[in-house]
């Protein structure tokens, strides 16, 4: 597959239908990326194993995609710059001033977006 080398790493995952982070690992999946979702409480989502924190991840992460308010982000800087993205995605309400600050000052590349309008738009 096409993009089964590029890691991209699902922090708020769910197996809720319907939630947006959902729908986003099963559209990485249709156009083959390799996912990590990242949740505390589920084992897998969709097939794929779920890793309970960021810290868990050991493979090197090209896109880490977000799915969590700013409040809880604001409180997760240490671990986001400590696994040193690619590069990450705001989605909509996941906007953290702080985290972006430090991505800026760690010279890691960041973006407002939706992941679910990149994929469907091809500007991934």
């Amino acid at each position: 597959m096409p993009n089964s080398d590029h890691h991209v790493a699902v922090l708020g995952a769910t197996p809720k239908a319907g939630r947006f982070s959902h729908q986003a690992v099963l559209l990485l999946k249709k156009h083959g990326y390799a996912i990590t979702p990242i949740h505390p409480k589920f084992e897998q989502i969709e097939g794929l194993d779920v890793s309970k924190s960021l810290a868990d991840i050991e493979a090197p992460i090209d896109t880490l995609t977000l799915y969590v308010g700013a409040a809880k982000l604001d409180d997760m800087v240490g671990e986001v710059i400590q696994a040193n993205p690619s590069r990450v995605i705001f989605n909509p309400g996941t906007e953290s001033r702080k985290l972006q600050q430090a991505l800026t000052d760690n010279d890691i590349e960041w973006r407002e977006d939706c992941t679910l309008v990149m994929l469907n738009g091809g500007s991934f």
